[in-house]
């Protein structure tokens, strides 16, 4: 079964894009990614890990300026340049793929907003860092919760509100509560982009978005969790006990951020559908490698017709997948309504990555439950 990704419909300049974040995710994410899958999450985190030197990596190539403005650094990619470096990155590995998209959340949140205090204080030291000193993360999600989060920033349920909360103090706002174990980057994460709970005032509840540098007064972590799988992702849990953050470092407060809330999710969901697209596509190529090289009954399994048939339909889930993730990247960067393609895209790009390695991993037989062996980690 011949099998060539064509790209043949992009231009010279994406077929380069494309080659340049394929070298890196083969070169770096994919070595990287296999030494931290072996370690516990307290040393995935210590100094001297092989994680700093991913973040170096990607920082000195420029990788975590992507999100921002050209004026700012950014590379200005558009919708399509989007889903192919990041169908690459996860292609090399998802949990690095989303550290590193992570990290540049609440500088890219602050760069928005065009604020000059924003910009000089928050975002140009992001901007400038080359050693991966300034990481970001994405307090969502709370212990009680998670995928409700959607209903919360749309206003469609008012009987679920955050519990990590914000209140007006003169030029500041106090910030207490916790985020969950679930956030991306929470233990090592130098500046959080927060959604709070606002009770400052009854003319302004609701939900807003701040950006928090973790080094202040009040803020501590818990230890970082430890998963059974996409173990190179540190995640952890943020406590907030009456963190003062100055006025201007909230972002956004409810009378603005119900489309703010939702477009952000929609980014988030557009990218990890491009992610696991990549997840999808590398358990397919490790499948159709690896049966057409395991000789039994003395052919390539690959040469059987129940195998062809299987890896057909990993092959079309992964097209698919892949389609539906660049239809929601296009109307994400071009200011289409969004929300629900970027839902379905994320929903059917992880169930798809899911179900083609597990595919995968029954065609390698006992091999596809090896440590060491990719598709064990892809599952």
């Amino acid at each position: 079964m011949p099998y060539s990704d064509d790209f043949s419909d992009l231009t010279s300049g994406q077929q380069l894009l494309k080659q340049e974040a394929h070298r890196f995710a083969s070169e770096v994410m994919r070595p990287i990614g296999a030494s931290l899958d072996d370690l516990p999450p307290e040393q995935v985190i210590a100094t001297g890990s092989p994680l700093w030197d991913f973040f170096r990596k990607a920082y000195s190539s420029g990788h975590h300026l992507r999100g921002l403005p050209i004026e700012l650094g950014g590379a200005g990619l558009g919708p399509l340049e989007s889903h192919l470096v990041q169908e690459e990155f996860g292609w090399g590995n998802s949990g690095l793929a989303i550290a590193l998209a992570t990290a540049g959340s609440p500088f890219m949140a602050a760069a928005a907003t065009g604020h000059p205090d924003l910009i000089r204080e928050i975002v140009m030291p992001f901007v400038e860092d080359t050693e991966g000193k300034y990481i970001g993360c994405l307090g969502a999600t709370e212990p009680n919760h998670g995928s409700d989060l959607i209903m919360i920033l749309g206003g469609g349920d008012p009987w679920r509100e955050l519990e990590c909360s914000a209140y007006r103090d003169g030029d500041e706002w106090v910030i207490q509560g916790q985020k969950s174990a679930w956030v991306s980057n929470g233990t090592i994460a130098t500046h959080c982009l927060a959604i709070l709970n606002m009770r400052s005032d009854v003319r302004i509840r609701g939900v807003g978005t701040a950006v928090v540098p973790l080094n202040l007064p009040g803020v501590t972590k818990g230890p970082p969790t430890n998963k059974l799988g996409q173990r190179p992702l540190n995640q952890g849990e943020i406590f907030f006990d009456n963190v003062r953050i100055p006025a201007h470092y909230m972002l956004s407060q409810p009378s603005a951020d119900e489309d703010g809330g939702n477009e952000g999710l929609a980014g988030a969901n557009a990218g990890m559908s491009s992610m696991f697209s990549g997840v999808a596509r590398a358990a397919f190529e490790e499948a159709l490698a690896y049966t057409q090289s395991r000789i039994q009954g003395g052919v390539p399994i690959s040469s059987h017709q129940v195998v062809q048939k299987k890896l057909f339909d990993m092959f079309m889930r992964v097209q698919a997948a892949r389609a539906l993730s660049r239809k929601a990247n296009q109307r994400l960067l071009s200011g289409l309504p969004t929300q629900q393609y970027s839902i379905a895209a994320k929903v059917f790009a992880t169930r798809t990555a899911f179900d083609v390695a597990s595919d995968a991993s029954e065609l390698f037989g006992a091999m596809g439950m090896v440590k060491g062996v990719l598709v064990e980690a892809l599952l």
